[in-house]
C-alpha cells in the first residue's frame, strides 16, 4: 500500500473528493496537474508537507458522506458528468459574460486587469462550449456503445476515429487550455479578491468566477483520472 507520501495528487482526490478542497486551497492542481506525487506537489508549490499531511490525514478520517466517483460505471459517469457540470456550464456561462461585460463598463479604466478577464472569460465559455458537445455527439455516445457491448460480450468494429486514444487526448488537451486561461483569471483577479472599492457586482463576478473555477476542476478530474482510463480499458475488451 502507498504511504500518503507516495501517492499522486490524483490518486488521492480519486479516492476521497474531500481532498480536492484542500489541495484548492494551498493552489495545488488536482486535476490537470494532478499526476505528480503529492510529496512532489509539496516541493514544487513551497508548502510544508507535514502541515499538508495533517490536513489531510483528517480530512480522510471524517465520515460526512462523499461519492464514490471511482465506482461509478463509465454510462453512469457520463450521464453525471453532463446533467451536473455540463448543465451547469451552460446555465451559468451566460451570467458570466454579463458579469464581465458590466464589471469592465463601469471599473476597467481604473481596473484596467478588467479587460484581459473580460476576453479571457469569452474565450474559456467559448472553448467550453465547442468541447462539450464533441463530447455529448462523439465521445461519451461511443464510451455508452462500447459499455453496452462489453454487457453483452459483443465485439465492436473499429469507430472512424481509430482508438478512444485520439478524442481523449484532444479533450485533455481542451482540459489543460480551460485550466490555463483559468490560472490566468486567477492572477488577475487576485485569487478572485474584489478590491475595497468594488461595487456589489464586482464582488458577484469575482465570486462566480471563482465557483465556475471550481466546478471546473472537479469535472475535469471526473474525466481526466476515472472516467478515461475505464474508457481505454474497456476499448482493449470490446474493439476488434
Amino acid at each position: 500500500m502507498k504511504t500518503l507520501k507516495q501517492k499522486t495528487v490524483a490518486d488521492l482526490v480519486t479516492e476521497n473528493i474531500k481532498t480536492a478542497h484542500i489541495f484548492k486551497k494551498h493552489g495545488i492542481d488536482f486535476c490537470c496537474g494532478g499526476g505528480i506525487s503529492i510529496e512532489s506537489a509539496c516541493e514544487k508549490n513551497g508548502i510544508d508537507f507535514k502541515a499538508l499531511e495533517e490536513e489531510l490525514s483528517k480530512a480522510l478520517s471524517e465520515n460526512d458522506r462523499t461519492y464514490n466517483y471511482k465506482s461509478w460505471a463509465p454510462g453512469f459517469l457520463t450521464d453525471h458528468i453532463i446533467n451536473i457540470h455540463h448543465t451547469y456550464v451552460e446555465e451559468n456561462s451566460s451570467l458570466l459574460l454579463q458579469y464581465a461585460d458590466r464589471v469592465m463598463k463601469v471599473h476597467g479604466h481604473h481596473n484596467t486587469e478588467l479587460i484581459e478577464i473580460n476576453d479571457l472569460v469569452k474565450r474559456v465559455v467559448g472553448e467550453l462550449a465547442s468541447h462539450m458537445k464533441k463530447e455529448e455527439l462523439i465521445l461519451f455516445p461511443f464510451i455508452k456503445k462500447m459499455v453496452a457491448a462489453q454487457k453483452e460480450d459483443i465485439k465492436l468494429s473499429r469507430p472512424a476515429f481509430g482508438t478512444v486514444d485520439n478524442p481523449i487526448a484532444m479533450m485533455e488537451e481542451e482540459h489543460d487550455a480551460a485550466g490555463e486561461l483559468f490560472r490566468e483569471i486567477a492572477e488577475l483577479s487576485n485569487n478572485y479578491s474584489p478590491p475595497g472599492h468594488a461595487c456589489n457586482t464586482y464582488k458577484a463576478f469575482y465570486a462566480k468566477l471563482e465557483e465556475f473555477e471550481n466546478d471546473l476542476h472537479l469535472h475535469v478530474h471526473l474525466e481526466n483520472n476515472i472516467l478515461f482510463p475505464k474508457t481505454k480499458a474497456i476499448e482493449k475488451v470490446v474493439i476488434q
